[in-house]
């Protein structure tokens, strides 16, 4: 869930630390956004937050497209000449893990 959105900032989406490992994703990853709410998608870059806050901000004109309250899915890609298994998480609405995806 997107807890706040900023367009005046230069970009990015930031995702607190915690989740980050949860989900393995890196600082500067590339990422694609993908609002359940509203079906708009965008890509952008990680961006580390404040462990156990549960702030998901949605940052620069990516805020445009998609908004605070929005929930989403954030997905990171990888080329391998190995097959590579999945890291899902899913949150409830406060951003806190709830169960590992299917």
């Amino acid at each position: 869930m997107i807890t706040a959105a900023d367009v005046d900032y230069e970009g990015s989406i930031e995702i607190p630390t915690d989740l980050m490992e949860a989900a393995g994703l890196w600082e500067g990853e590339k990422v694609l956004v993908a609002s359940i709410t509203s079906g708009n998608r965008l890509e952008t870059y990680v961006q580390p937050g404040k462990p156990g806050t549960g702030h998901i901000i949605i940052n620069g004109g990516a805020a445009h497209r998609i908004k605070k309250g929005e929930r989403v899915a954030i997905m990171a890609f990888g080329l391998s000449q190995a097959p590579v298994l999945a890291r899902k998480i899913v949150l409830d609405e406060t951003n806190q893990v709830i169960r590992p995806g299917r």
